[in-house]
């Protein structure tokens, strides 16, 4: 009997929590608990997977929230860490134009290979969208990420520099000051 909508949904779950979800399933299948393989799969709705300003990345306020560098990002980081599928797509339920969106699936048979697929991937996964909120200021996101990479020695995000002057942005984007042009020589 197929299992479909609301009862097939994946439950939010963190990083750590996603990632022993996906090995605990995967080694009942290899227990032969679970007796066919399972497909994990993620659309959008997530901290990565969605850039769109008017839901997921309506919390990023260092001008970003408008690019679609995340969901690009999300989708090709996932396709070489062992998704099975990826996939890029427009929408997400606010609307065609108003988001981009990077899914992915990850077919899960109880073997060695998909257990080490699933915790390279769905770490990228997660960190990925956690990276881009503590790039844009987000204190939490940044001590988030500086723990991960701690317990994930394979991790490394460049992270960003603390601006002490904040009035060095406004200096610099009102342009070099009027300088007097040399009279003599010409």
């Amino acid at each position: 009997k197929l299992v479909v909508g609301s009862q097939a949904r994946i439950l939010y779950s963190d990083q750590r929590g996603r990632t022993a979800i996906a090995v605990a399933i995967n080694q009942a299948i290899a227990a032969g608990r679970i007796k066919a393989p399972v497909v994990i799969s993620r659309d959008h709705h997530d901290v990565s997977g969605t850039d769109s300003p008017f839901r997921e990345t309506s919390n990023i306020y260092d001008g970003s929230a408008f690019c679609a560098d995340m969901a690009v990002q999300n989708f090709v980081g996932d396709s070489f860490r062992g998704a099975t599928w990826v996939a890029l797509h427009n929408g997400g339920g606010v609307g065609w134009g108003e988001a981009i969106n990077g899914g992915f699936g990850l077919m899960l048979d109880g073997s060695a290979d998909a257990e080490e697929r699933a915790k390279m991937m769905l770490g990228w996964d997660v960190s990925n969208g956690v990276t881009r909120r503590c790039w844009s200021g987000s204190d939490k996101a940044y001590e988030t990420i500086c723990r991960t990479m701690s317990e994930n020695r394979g991790l490394r995000v460049t992270l960003p520099h603390r601006v002490e002057d904040e009035g060095i942005l406004n200096r610099a984007l009102q342009g070099p000051r009027e300088c007097p042009l040399p009279t003599e020589g010409l």
